[in-house]
């Protein structure tokens, strides 16, 4: 399995990144998981969002606390979250 986590700002496509994969991977015959992680966060807030993908059924509900590859969209958030 392989798990990745993004790292973006409210309104900058973090999670539609995310959905974009998922998409492109789940029609190469991938199972996949894509899913967000914030509350109602304004624009510009800090936001997770999380891609699992897999040759066979996830069956794993949790967030990503060791992904396999990061992705920062804003480099800003290096300075302040922790994103390793």
């Amino acid at each position: 399995m392989v798990e990745i986590r993004f790292h973006g700002r409210g309104g900058q496509g973090t999670v539609m990144a995310t959905i974009l994969l998922a998409k492109a991977f789940f029609r190469d015959g991938y199972h996949v998981q894509s899913f967000p992680l914030f509350g109602v966060e304004r624009r510009g807030a800090p936001v997770e969002a999380y891609l699992r993908l897999d040759q066979t059924e996830i069956l794993i509900r949790t967030n990503v606390y060791t992904p396999d590859h990061v992705v920062v969209l804003d480099q800003t958030l290096l300075e302040s979250t922790d994103v390793t």
